[in-house]
């Protein structure tokens, strides 16, 4: 009963103390959608580096082909920098092709067998992008 209890509070604190810091990175951090496979982390880094200082830019690998999954992140430090980057780099040209800006969807805290973990926010990023595409059929019509 008490190992339950401790259990319990133990997951209600690092559910906690992960909304908080979510919720510090819920607008700093940019997805940014429709990436050439040729796009790199250093490409990506170059292109949002004008709009402010860069905490971390990531883009996740295909398994399989090791090329980029044609989406990246781009964490700021400062939340106005993230905005304003995302003003101006949405539906904006990179590499040739018309990229998508917008905030990122915070990590997902999912049960594991050995406790609460994290999932990556690129984890549910294919269903995300069909969430996006979506959107965007919605606005065309």
């Amino acid at each position: 009963l008490l190992r339950s209890f401790v259990r319990s509070l133990v997951a209600t604190a690092a559910s906690e103390w992960v909304s908080r810091a979510q919720m510090a990175n819920a607008k700093t951090t940019l997805y940014v959608g429709g990436l050439d496979e040729q796009v790199t982390e250093a490409f990506l880094h170059a292109a949002f580096i004008p709009f402010g200082d860069l905490k971390d830019v990531n883009i996740p690998l295909d398994h399989t082909t090791q090329k980029n999954r044609g989406f990246g992140f781009v964490t700021f430090e400062e939340k106005d920098d993230a905005k304003e980057a995302m003003e101006n780099m949405h539906n904006a040209e990179l590499y040739g092709r018309v990229i998508r800006c917008n905030y990122a969807k915070p990590q997902a805290i999912k049960g594991g067998e050995q406790g609460w973990s994290m999932q990556p926010v690129w984890a549910d990023a294919d269903k995300y992008q069909e969430e996006i595409a979506a959107g965007e059929e919605e606005e065309e019509e």
